[in-house]
């Protein structure tokens, strides 16, 4: 059988299997979707309509609770998660967001190990910055907005940090791509007989397609982005539960009213968990959940701890992708 006759079957099953293992925009047709989604007229009329809506629902929410604050921290909020909606439905990023948090989830067993390995010194800082009393003080004056807006600002801080960073990240996939890491890539795919067949081809080298730019790049930066961001929001509730837990032990009434200088009440229900106590250990952990994005990035050991799978899943990625363009390319000419 020629390989212009297995062509077309290959392709197909070879979408699919981008499909499967959230590389949605690897997919031809999925792009050409993502680029009419992105067209101006079709979000400029969107975000409009959303930011009436968004400053009437964050008005109305400041007026109610007297906070002027929760204004701008409902109209991030609706923004973000608008934002995450659109690309979720018109942008096709379901598939993509579903594979990482499978992947993700997958190894939350590992995840705790992990974290003890590579993070003592979080602890340890997070700990002892706990039992201050300058920390009680600003944490506990802040609103319900104000608090509302420093996690957002902190969120949004480790975003744009990832946003940076992570294209390096990316970049590194294709940058040690020949022969035998295509091999050893495809095995297990529909592209597998087919690259035995180009890698033997003098006049094909599927290694030169191994470039990965515009909206493919920016498939694998999502996948980094949802399993850091999954992994930093999960390790930062721990730290949460952690703090809420270890403060309902330690923080008593008395030490609690020399530190702020006023009574504090206790939530109904929950014995020793004052709403200080809560708001306090909101902010370390939203600080903590800063810390742990930059330094799983930064840092080598962390990062091979926190996400070296996932990186190995995407350099497999870029090896199909590689042999399934040669295989387009050579199918049109012959």
């Amino acid at each position: 059988m020629t390989r212009s006759a297995v062509a077309p079957g290959v392709l197909e099953a070879t979408d699919a299997w981008f499909l499967h293992h959230g590389l949605t925009y690897f997919v031809p047709e999925q792009r050409a979707a993502v680029r009419a989604g992105l067209r101006p007229r079709r979000i400029l009329p969107l975000v409009l309509l959303l930011g009436v809506a968004a400053t009437g629902a964050g008005g109305a929410l400041a007026w109610v609770a007297n906070q002027l604050t929760f204004a701008p921290a409902v109209l991030i909020s609706l923004l973000l998660v608008a934002a995450a909606w659109y690309a979720l439905t018109a942008l096709h990023a379901r598939p993509i967001v579903t594979w990482a948090l499978s992947r993700t989830f997958g190894s939350l067993r590992s995840l705790l190990p992990t974290t003890t390995r590579a993070l003592p010194l979080l602890l340890i800082f997070v700990t002892f910055l706990f039992i201050n009393a300058d920390v009680w003080q600003v944490g506990s004056n802040l609103s319900g907005g104000v608090l509302w807006l420093v996690v957002l600002l902190f969120v949004l801080c480790a975003v744009a940090f990832l946003l940076v960073r992570l294209p390096e990240e990316v970049d590194r996939t294709d940058d040690d791509v020949d022969d035998r890491m295509l091999l050893e890539a495809c095995q297990g795919t529909p592209l597998e007989e087919t690259c035995r067949e180009l890698v033997l081809d003098p006049d094909c080298r599927p290694a030169s397609y191994a470039e990965v730019t515009g909206y493919e790049r920016w498939n694998l930066i999502v996948v980094l982005m949802v399993v850091q961001m999954v992994q930093v929001l999960v390790l930062s509730l721990s730290v949460f539960v952690f703090l809420v837990v270890f403060g309902s032990l330690i923080m008593t009434r008395p030490v609690m009213m020399t530190w702020l200088g006023h009574d504090v009440q206790h939530l109904p229900g929950l014995y020793g968990v004052s709403a200080e106590l809560v708001q306090v250990s909101a902010f370390l952990a939203a600080f903590s959940g800063l810390y742990l994005a930059v330094a799983t990035v930064t840092d080598e050991t962390y990062r091979e701890q926190f996400f070296g799978d996932v990186m190995r899943e995407l350099e497999r990625a870029v090896g199909v992708r590689a042999v399934y363009l040669a295989l387009r390319d050579t199918s049109r000419t012959m």
